[in-house]
């Protein structure tokens, strides 16, 4: 699955899009979105309301389970998130 985030604050993705639902269970987040001091300062995080949004629920709900089995999730405030903690700049060489 690819995810393109449009807009990134303080490691939270406010803005995404899904740009290829295939193997859900492999998610690729993409940033195309201007980052400030502090916006990337460690895993990003992807609300887990996004990615049902994108998928659908039934579909989401076995991928979820296996995200918090692999220690992926992060709960913030009593949001759950979905963690990116690899990621690197396309942007510069």
């Amino acid at each position: 699955m690819r995810i393109l985030a449009t807009a990134v604050f303080e490691r939270i993705v406010y803005h995404c899009a899904c740009l290829d639902d295939a193997e859900p269970g492999r998610p690729v987040l993409e940033v195309d979105a201007i980052l400030r001091e502090g916006d990337a300062d460690g895993p990003l995080l992807l609300p887990m309301a996004e990615l049902k949004r994108m998928l659908g629920f039934t579909r989401a709900e076995h991928h979820i389970a296996e995200f918090r089995n692999q220690g992926r999730t992060e709960t913030r405030d009593g949001v759950e998130y979905l963690t990116f903690p690899v990621w690197k700049d396309l942007g510069r060489p």
